[in-house]
């Protein structure tokens, strides 16, 4: 069993920046990716970014170059910097975790990019 907790949402303005975390306990295993979706308001949750253990990563075409994801493997954190935000990133971020075949999910935490 994995419990994931994020922290680090809020609201920002367009343009601006935020830095996601988010903490897995519960496990002694390293888990082998981890990282981050978003679901909007009456759309379908959707890959952000995600990171393996090896450090291989998968970016949404439309956070290229604006997201960063990375992680610490020592402590299984997972982070998301988030630099240009723009009105079309608002939605509620989840942290996910895939382990020994199985998904993880967060609470989720609410970015909102608005001025």
């Amino acid at each position: 069993q994995v419990q994931l907790v994020e922290s680090g949402g809020g609201l920002v303005q367009p343009g601006g920046s935020l830095r996601l975390s988010c903490a897995a306990s519960g496990t002694i295993f390293s888990i082998n990716t981890m990282g981050w979706y978003r679901q909007a308001p009456g759309k379908l949750r959707d890959l952000v970014a995600v990171i393996t253990s090896g450090g291989r990563t998968n970016y949404a075409d439309s956070v290229k170059g604006r997201f960063t994801v990375s992680r610490v493997n020592t402590n299984n954190t997972a982070y998301l910097q988030m630099n240009s935000l723009k009105p079309e990133d608002t939605a509620v971020y989840y942290c996910y975790a895939a382990l020994l075949g199985y998904d993880y999910w967060g609470q989720g935490t609410q970015v909102t990019v608005s001025s």
